[in-house]
């Protein structure tokens, strides 16, 4: 016990200076001490067979990259499923990682703000998971730079799980004994808990869409490949921010939503007032799926987004210099929704992997 106190304090001061610059720095530096230092002790035991065929990677995308510690194979992946749909996970065993992103909504919310455990509402809205593999950083604010340490803060925010991420583990390890064993070669702890999650998570690859079908050489509607036009450059210019394939550069932008921040975003993060009312571009992919809108779901439906956009955003002095208003006809409104649904990947909320 002496020498993990020790370890303890050796591994938080580490990690506390090298992630100085994010606000959840005493969190995250958590994580990577649980994560690292605490080890299960690591009996001899039979070797699974190793496959991957819980892994589909859709045709024109690259493959996703696995930390050295957390390659993918499909004991793995059913470790972290079985842990994404356990409602034990919060603090009054009600909600699961589930609960928030659902698969039906390209595991994403119907909520502006889902209500966490107890009923305490938190102040953001669940954005997609789709596509989460290729992120380089997460939270709207961009504030964790991976899905590993990410874990940690839906678990232990009071408006989300509100838990405990030792004791969580302590109070699930006799249930998931054996597939911890066989995933990770120790018993559940937060090491494996937060492999296991984050292994799920890059598993959730969507490119199935009826745009990526016309990128493939399909046909499609009319309206979508005028409503492509409208998006692209030599239209509205959304690509900018949306760029496909992915419908996002992972960047960040303050898209005039208030004339003063509300929420001050990434601002919070960097400590520089030019990121005031900026947060992670969002993808657009299963955007269909994925209403309300907006870090704080303020917007129900595509209509209300295009309203938004078309009146120049609300002037923010950090606001996007890319804004501008604009006006679309009845038939430019309906061909550029019509391209927005061609980002819906039925094949993607209906698979039958998520099914628990």
């Amino acid at each position: 016990m002496q020498h993990l106190v020790l370890c303890w304090g050796c591994i938080f001061e580490e990690m506390e200076e090298k992630l100085r610059a994010y606000r959840w720095a005493a969190m995250v530096g958590c994580v990577l001490f649980i994560s690292g230092c605490v080890k299960s002790p690591n009996p001899v035991v039979q070797e699974p067979e190793r496959t991957t065929a819980k892994l589909h990677i859709p045709t024109a995308f690259p493959s996703p990259d696995f930390p050295e510690d957390n390659a993918f194979d499909d004991v793995r992946w059913a470790l972290g499923k079985a842990l994404f749909f356990d409602e034990r996970l919060s603090l009054d065993g009600a909600l699961s990682c589930g609960s928030c992103h659902l698969p039906e909504r390209a595991f994403a919310a119907p909520e502006a703000v889902t209500p966490g455990a107890f009923g305490v509402v938190g102040d953001r809205n669940s954005s997609t998971l789709t596509n989460v593999a290729y992120q380089p950083h997460f939270m709207s604010e961009g504030g964790v730079p991976t899905l590993e340490m990410q874990v940690l803060v839906p678990l232990q925010e009071v408006s989300e799980m509100a838990h405990n991420i030792v004791t969580v583990c302590e109070e699930l390890a006799a249930d998931y004994e054996g597939q911890a064993r066989a995933a990770y070669g120790r018993s559940l702890d937060p090491f494996v808990m937060t492999r296991a999650l984050a292994l799920f998570e890059r598993s959730l690859l969507s490119g199935s869409s009826t745009w990526d079908q016309w990128q493939a050489g399909s046909l499609v509607a009319d309206a979508v490949v005028r409503g492509s036009d409208l998006f692209g450059a030599a239209g509205l210019g959304c690509d900018r921010c949306h760029a496909p394939p992915m419908f996002t550069t992972y960047g960040f932008a303050n898209n005039g939503l208030d004339a003063v921040s509300v929420d001050p975003g990434r601002w919070r993060i960097t400590g520089s007032p030019q990121d005031s009312g900026a947060f992670k571009i969002p993808t657009l992919r299963n955007v269909g799926f994925t209403p309300p809108y907006m870090h704080d779901g303020r917007f129900q439906d595509l209509d209300e987004v295009l309203d938004h956009y078309a009146s120049g955003g609300a002037g923010h002095a950090q606001q996007d210099a890319g804004l501008a208003a604009f006006a679309l006809s009845e038939q430019q409104r309906a061909d550029l929704k019509s391209f927005l649904l061609a980002l819906n990947d039925s094949a993607f909320v209906n698979d039958e992997r998520w099914t628990h």
